[in-house]
């Protein structure tokens, strides 16, 4: 059932996976979260200056672009357990990704495809007197954005789990090689987005947005090249079939036999195959559950049933599990949209804040697009200290052999979520009020000499403590819990919150604009465009109250969830 193969199908002989393997995968994913970020990063500034797209219009493409890039991640995972297995799903949209990268590199060098960039100064720009993008041009560009965020999508399900694979789970340090695992896969993504944040933006001012881009190609490049090169080391679980077909085949037989009573006489049992082996390729047997009970009645066996029921009258007790579990885990992973919106907002919010502070570190002065750098290096300095420092403590607390248990972590992170955007708010009534003050309203886009971008490294570095617990929680968590048959799905609903996080943000962010703001009365929204006459104070108040009633609700779930 869920015994590893090598990419043959044949059972491994040979010593393969462990820590060595896992270092190739993390190779791929530090480059596709380096792309992920230098494009999210970068994005809005190319289609401001560039194309000359609106600021707002700008923001909310790439908060589609990061929605669906996790949001369809679905898909990946589907793949993945049903027909291709992790490694050959990684293969194949790794090589789209690097695809939809070359096409926005082109974009971003051969002038045909941007509009006529003389007599655009920035004043020009503010006025919106620049020559804007074709719809021809704008059609290139969103193709191949969208062409690299349906890559990612079937990148970002199956890495982890693909990782999480290579180690034994026979062996007596499984827990313990699994919790570090994903501790150090997340350093992996965090250190993507560092060289996004720092060496990605230097190209890109220093060589232009083409540079830029195309160091980005070139990364993921490399990264699939050294995926490969892993190949013989691997350990691959073999995929068992549609999942999707699965859940309906259960729901289609609970539904024909919902008035089919538990102690009619023509009740047999509970449906299961004898012996040792489960009927779900990939798959072992799982024990009955007294959860959802209406569902038992697809393995509900009758006298009418006969020798060879069909699928779609009568499943298995362990088809029934596996749709048990998925329902069981949905209310963990929805309870992180909320984080996952405070990150999209914090991505573009927070960089039309640094546009108006003083960003100097001593006679360094660092480029606004590098602010988001910061949480980056909070994660990674925790990440690095967690064993040595955490660890102890939590469990002095909690008495856990790991320091919390992961729905702990989770609640940790989304604790701490909150009050990273309260200081937010606070941070920004105080700059906006002295943005009045000293008569820098009209000239948004100016730096107030006197007043520190690095105030905002509060809030980064509360979220990237917020986004550790939260994230890796979440990731282990849904490894363990998942069937073993739907593990890459399990991993991609990480993912799907992403994704709905970042189209929740635009949902917030246009029903704000448009109830906040009157243009015919000369009144601006919240989330104008001029930082100064808008009133983001205001709108991280409302996430702050939002994240702390999604974090209540994250109690009550978590607290009556049982582990498998």
């Amino acid at each position: 059932g869920s015994t590893p193969v090598d990419i043959h199908g044949k059972s491994i002989l040979s010593k393969t996976g462990g820590w060595i393997a896992a270092f190739f995968i993390f190779g791929n994913e530090m480059a596709e979260r380096m792309a992920y970020f230098g494009l999210s990063v970068n994005m809005v500034a190319f289609m401001f200056y560039v194309m000359h797209r609106p600021f707002t219009s700008s923001s909310n493409a790439v908060n589609n672009f990061l929605g669906i890039s996790q949001a369809s991640s679905v898909l990946g995972g589907f793949l993945a357990d049903a027909y291709l297995g992790r490694y050959w799903t990684i293969a194949i949209f790794t090589t789209i990704y690097l695809a939809g990268l070359t096409g926005i590199t082109l974009c971003a060098t051969i002038g045909k495809f941007v509009p006529n960039q003389e007599d655009c100064d920035q004043f020009s720009l503010l006025l919106g007197k620049c020559e804007p993008a074709k719809p021809w041009q704008m059609t290139y560009l969103y193709t191949f954005l969208y062409i690299t965020a349906f890559g990612a999508a079937g990148i970002r399900p199956c890495v982890s789990s693909f990782g999480a694979d290579q180690f034994d789970e026979r062996s007596k340090n499984y827990k313990e090689h699994l919790d570090r695992f994903f501790n150090f896969f997340y350093l992996s993504v965090t250190v993507g987005a560092i060289v996004a944040f720092t060496v990605v933006v230097y190209v890109q001012m220093q060589y232009g947005w083409g540079s830029a881009f195309g160091s980005l190609a070139i990364a993921m490049g490399i990264s699939n090249m050294v995926f490969f090169i892993g190949t013989p080391l691997y350990r691959h679980r073999l995929p068992g079939g549609s999942p999707l077909t699965r859940v309906a085949q259960v729901l289609v037989a609970a539904f024909r036999k919902r008035k089919a009573p538990f102690a009619s006489s023509d009740f047999i049992g509970f449906y299961e195959l004898s012996g040792r082996h489960s009927a779900i390729k990939g798959s072992r047997k799982i024990p009955h559950t007294p959860h959802f009970r209406f569902l038992d009645k697809a393995a509900l066996q009758l006298k009418e049933d006969g020798g060879n029921p069909s699928p779609w009258r009568l499943c298995t007790v362990t088809q029934v599990e596996e749709v048990k579990i998925l329902l069981r885990l949905i209310p963990i992973p929805a309870c992180t949209i909320m984080l996952n919106v405070v990150l999209t907002e914090f991505l573009t919010l927070s960089v039309q804040q640094a546009y108006t502070l003083n960003t100097h570190l001593g006679r360094l002065k660092l480029p606004v697009t590098c602010m988001p750098v910061f949480p980056g290096l909070s994660i990674f300095l925790i990440l690095s200290l967690y064993y040595s420092l955490f660890v102890p403590i939590f469990r002095r607390i909690t008495g856990h052999p790991h320091g919390a248990s992961q729905l702990q972590r989770v609640g940790i992170g989304l604790a701490v979520s909150i009050l990273s955007v309260a200081w937010a708010a606070i941070f920004e009534k105080y700059r906006r009020n002295y943005a009045i003050k000293h008569e820098y309203v009209a000239i948004f886009l100016t730096a107030m000499p006197n007043l520190s971008a690095y105030w905002l490294l509060i809030q980064y570095c509360l979220i990237g403590v917020a986004e550790v617990f939260c994230i890796v929680g979440l990731l282990e968590f849904l490894y363990e819990e998942a069937p073993d048959a739907m593990k890459s799905i399990g991993s991609a609903y990480a993912a799907l919150a992403g994704g709905l996080g970042c189209f929740v943000a635009t949902i917030i962010n246009n029903i704000i604009k448009s109830a906040t703001g009157n243009m015919a009365k000369g009144e601006p929204s919240w989330l104008s465009q001029n930082i100064n006459t808008g009133r983001f104070d205001y709108f991280y108040w409302l996430l702050t109250a939002l994240s702390v009633i999604n974090f209540f609700i994250f109690v009550y779930s978590a607290h009556r969830y049982k582990y498998r």
